[in-house]
């Protein structure tokens, strides 16, 4: 258990793959006491080898709890856990939690302070509430496929889940509103985020051009769709990233480049005259970055104040002495990896501070002791274990 500012909130932990462990995750490193609840042979397979990046990457700061659900021994175990926590998240399908009897409905009778969370591919309710989620469809039904890739070369998806990983992070922001309200009525209630809802809401302006310009985007590659010219440019020794969006920064781009011209052409003179000429104007721009190396290029514009930088390779991110500044990833030590690397929180508070303080659990690592939490002694333990409850 942690000391952050979530510590005296405990987590119960039933969720699987990507989304709901992403949720999950951001409340275990604010300090939460998190008890994943794992069957008896464990979730490996379930976004991953155990011991592999991602799952490590995905479950630290947890303590681990197996548990057979389906067995009535191991649902009382789980309501007892309800009756003195704080949240419950879960991603299975809608019914699954239904058949299971841990939907709202029952433990809310049980503890009406939980607040609940549940994270699906399309909603609770609707046409597709029973549709199995996955993030690659709800990239595509969410319009982002469309918007991605080259003009022309059909759809795209995007390098990361960004959908599971939103319908993460905009669970965890709806469990921490609830928790703020729960400190007024004293009442929990249900949170949902679905995959499909959060992948419409992060195309954000994309999303405005249709629901209030009637405009349909598309493709439009490496370039901004409407900050012109935005794009990647190659120089003598590989590609750089130059955004010069607004008249303002376009005219010390072209400045910084020792190509004023491009600045008073009518051509290029004017927002829309940039847009209707874009393969033009990038064409010619490229043609002044090619002359030097990116260092060389990242250097000059950034002195000129155009935003420009490099394009880097995984490796190459975390060798930045800015991203080493940020201090973003942190070591801790695995019992059986040994020391591994993670990925931390993008957000900073002046006194409250998130950590890494336990490597992700064993399949059961902690079951003897949340069990003994909950007043079982060790004979009551072995005959779970004897009987394959836990």
């Amino acid at each position: 258990m942690g000391n952050g500012p979530l510590s005296r909130f405990k987590v119960i932990d039933l969720t699987r793959v990507r989304a709901g462990p992403t949720c999950v995750r951001q409340l275990a490193d604010w300090g939460a006491d998190v008890i994943k609840i794992e069957a008896p042979e464990g979730d490996s397979g379930l976004g991953g080898a155990r011991h592999g990046p991602d799952f490590q990457n995905l479950h630290r700061n947890k303590r681990s709890l197996t548990l057979d659900l389906k067995s009535p021994e191991g649902l009382d175990i789980m309501y007892r856990l309800v009756r003195t926590a704080d949240v419950v998240v879960e991603n299975y399908r809608p019914d699954v939690k239904d058949r299971l009897k841990i939907d709202y409905a029952t433990l809310a009778a049980l503890n009406p302070r939980i607040v609940y969370a549940s994270i699906s591919g399309f909603g609770q309710d609707g046409p597709y509430r029973d549709r199995p989620g996955f993030d690659q469809i709800a990239q595509g039904m969410g319009g982002l496929m469309s918007i991605t890739g080259l003009p022309g070369q059909g759809p795209v998806r995007v390098g990361i889940p960004v959908a599971d990983l939103t319908a993460g992070i905009f669970a965890a922001q709806g469990i921490l509103v609830a928790l703020l309200e729960r400190e007024q009525s004293g009442q929990g209630q249900w949170v949902q985020s679905s995959l499909l809802a959060s992948q419409i809401s992060m195309l954000d302006f994309q999303a405005a051009r249709w629901t209030i310009g009637h405009e349909v985007p598309g493709q439009a590659g490496n370039d901004h769709p409407t900050s012109i010219p935005t794009g990647v440019f190659a120089t003598a020794d590989g590609h750089i990233n130059i955004a010069a969006a607004g008249s303002a920064i376009y005219r010390r781009l072209c400045t910084a480049l020792g190509a004023e011209h491009l600045a008073t052409d009518p051509a290029y003179a004017t927002d829309k005259a940039r847009s209707d000429n874009r393969r033009a104007l990038n064409a010619a721009i490229e043609a002044v970055t090619k002359t030097r190396t990116s260092a060389e290029w990242i250097d000059l514009l950034n002195k000129a104040g155009v935003p420009g930088g490099p394009i880097y390779k995984m490796d190459e991110v975390f060798a930045d002495p800015q991203v080493r500044h940020l201090n973003i990833t942190r070591k801790v030590k695995h019992k059986v990896l040994g020391e591994v690397e993670v990925v931390g929180q993008p957000i900073d508070l002046s006194r409250s501070k998130w950590e890494i303080r336990t490597a992700t659990p064993e399949a059961g690592e902690h079951t003897d002791a949340v069990l003994g939490e909950l007043g079982f002694d060790a004979a009551a333990i072995a005959g779970l274990r004897t009987r394959k409850v836990v």
